[in-house]
């Protein structure tokens, strides 16, 4: 039997049966929790999570049936099997009408019920890995924008590729649009959590009164509007891994919580007095330092050391132009495809490596699904690019660029090297030539500055 730490919720009103059926599982190696009623199987529901309900038909004021509609609209995805001492073909259909994974009479047959409750077990796991296949694929498709050729991007996929395997936290330092995300989530796609989820939070994105709610959760009547209870966004990414984007912005309270649930392994929704265990790698990304911050007081010393077991400082797109190209197609392909635009001229190409990229990658993602947008041609020209990015000054043509750069080499090079190779080559240009890394027409030149051959017309 697979998955033996599954927790099964029993309710019934019965307490001779709730014993029976605890007393059945638990040997099994499940985790049972037991209530004695609707409402409280409600509550520890709303406490901890269950990968089964299994739950007597005849209760009090909920009955086994409310409690099942209850479950389908708050956790859907939690499989039920209804219990009854007074089996009837309506009874079965109601059950089975309203969404129950299975239908049991009493008094239960053991064999049977195991081989129910293994099968419902397995639905439920197969839910939630599909749902977490899903949302892999879905991160991963988002991730290929982590594309570069450029050293300092290197050298942060290789510190990636270390730091992946292990639990450690990471802390990740870039400008906003420098692709934090894509960091993180390259260490959790690399790393044995990868089939768990990955749940991303924008600190500054969530209201400072709302963002502990959206972290730990809350229980019905934490507050005001607090009709049902939630778990917290840490708790949803149990077994995998949290990113905290401008962890910056988390306040004094949240700093502590999030601490606590570093060091101890566990949180506590608001407006409850139940720890919640978790298991969570915990990745964060500020625009700012976070040491600085700590020696103004307005982030807490003990948990940036926990947060900086590993930094990682992914650069400004300025800093690294030599991905812009591979960027630029690649954003090209994604947004291109549904398009007849193939590419882009030499000068376009010239004019993004040029522009400074404020926004840096998010802003050349959008500039260039812009551009495809409104592009009349199937070959993006300068004309086609934002006025900004056009405005970057006079551009050389790549023809232009080319030249300039030979005319720099040839200029490099000294008498004694041209006179070594003009020796070496027996008086052969083109040999010569050749052993310098320049052109013919080019060695004439410096043959003719040096006096050593009178200039001519052509080569």
């Amino acid at each position: 039997m697979s998955q033996k730490a599954e927790r099964i919720l029993i309710v019934d009103d019965d307490q001779e049966n709730r014993e029976l059926l605890t007393e059945a599982l638990s040997p099994k190696g499940y985790a049972v929790v037991t209530a004695s009623s609707g409402e409280e199987g409600c509550q520890r529901a709303e406490e901890q999570e269950f990968g089964l309900v299994v739950s007597d038909i005849q209760m009090g004021a909920v009955s086994g049936i409310e409690l099942l509609k209850w479950f389908r609209k708050q956790f859907p995805d939690v499989p039920i099997v209804l219990l009854t001492a007074f089996g009837s073909v309506e009874t079965a259909i109601e059950a089975m009408k309203h969404g129950a994974f299975d239908y049991l009479t009493k008094p239960v047959n053991l064999d049977e019920m195991y081989v129910i409750v293994e099968r419902a077990l397995e639905h439920s796991r197969l839910v939630r890995e599909n749902k977490m296949l899903r949302r892999a694929f879905d991160q991963r498709v988002r991730a290929t924008s982590i594309v570069a050729q450029s050293r300092p991007m290197v050298e942060i996929f290789k510190l990636v590729g270390k730091a992946a395997p292990s639990k450690a936290s990471v802390l990740i330092y870039g400008e906003t649009g420098t692709g934090k995300e894509l960091i993180a989530r390259a260490l959790h796609d690399n790393s044995q959590r990868a089939s768990n989820p990955f749940i991303a939070i924008n600190c500054a994105g969530v209201p400072d009164s709302l963002l502990e709610s959206e972290l730990f959760g809350y229980v019905k009547g934490a507050f005001t509007n607090a009709l049902h209870s939630r778990r917290g966004l840490l708790e949803e990414a149990g077994g995998g891994t949290v990113f905290l984007d401008e962890v910056s912005d988390l306040s004094p309270a949240g700093q502590a919580k999030l601490l606590r649930a570093l060091q101890e392994g566990q949180i506590r929704r608001l407006g409850s007095n139940i720890n919640v265990p978790v298991d969570l790698r915990v990745i964060a990304a500020s625009q700012y330092n976070l040491e600085v911050l700590v020696k103004r007081g307005t982030f807490r010393e003990d948990l940036f050391y926990r947060l900086k077991t590993i930094t990682i400082e992914v650069p400004p797109l300025r800093e690294r132009k030599d991905d812009i190209p591979l960027l630029a197609e690649l954003f090209l392909s994604r947004y291109g495809a549904s398009s007849n635009v193939k590419g882009f001229t030499d000068r376009a190409m010239q004019l993004l490596k040029n522009y400074n990229w404020p926004g840096n990658v998010r802003e050349l993602e959008h500039v260039i699904e812009r551009t495809i947008t409104l592009a009349p041609d199937a070959i993006i020209s300068a004309e086609n690019l934002p006025l900004e990015v056009q405005q970057t000054g006079p551009l050389m043509t790549m023809e232009e660029s080319a030249l300039a750069a030979a005319r720099r080499k040839t200029a490099s090079i000294s008498v004694d090297q041209l006179l070594v190779a003009w020796k070496q080559a027996s008086g052969n240009k083109l040999q010569a030539a050749g052993a310098l890394g320049i052109s013919r027409w080019a060695l004439h030149r410096l043959l003719a500055k040096h006096g050593l051959e009178k200039p001519q017309s052509s080569p």
